[in-house]
C-alpha cells in the first residue's frame, strides 16, 4: 500500500518524499517560489500534498510516451503470483518460455 507524506523539514525548503515503507527516501530542495507555485497547485488540484503532486508528475514524465502504465499495485502483483502459482500446479506453465508464449 502507498504511505504518502510530504514534511517541510527546515527553512532551506526542503520536502521529505517516501513512497513507501520499502522505498528509498528522497530529500527534495525546492527554491521557494517554486515550492510556493507547487503549494497553490496541490491546493487548486486536488492533491492531498507536494508528495502526491511530485509522483504524479515524475510518472507522466516517465511513462508519457508508453502505451499504458508498466506499475503494478501489490494487490495486482499478488493475483499475478496466485495466476502463476495455480497454473503451474495445473502443468499449464512449466518455465519462462510458456509464460512468453501465454502473454504474446
Amino acid at each position: 500500500m502507498w504511505g504518502k507524506r510530504a514534511v517541510i523539514l527546515s527553512t532551506n525548503k526542503y520536502i521529505l518524499v517516501s513512497m513507501t515503507s520499502a522505498s528509498t527516501q528522497i530529500n527534495l530542495r525546492l527554491p521557494p517560489k517554486l515550492q510556493s507555485a507547487a503549494e497553490q497547485y496541490t491546493e487548486n488540484f486536488g492533491y492531498r500534498n507536494i508528495q502526491e503532486l511530485i509522483l504524479e508528475a515524475i510518472r507522466d514524465k516517465i511513462f508519457r510516451d508508453n502505451k499504458y502504465d508498466e506499475t503494478f499495485s501489490a494487490k495486482e502483483i499478488d493475483l499475478i503470483e496466485k495466476l502463476l502459482s495455480v497454473s503451474i500446479e495445473k502443468g499449464k506453465i512449466k518455465d519462462q518460455n510458456d509464460i512468453i508464449k501465454a502473454l504474446q
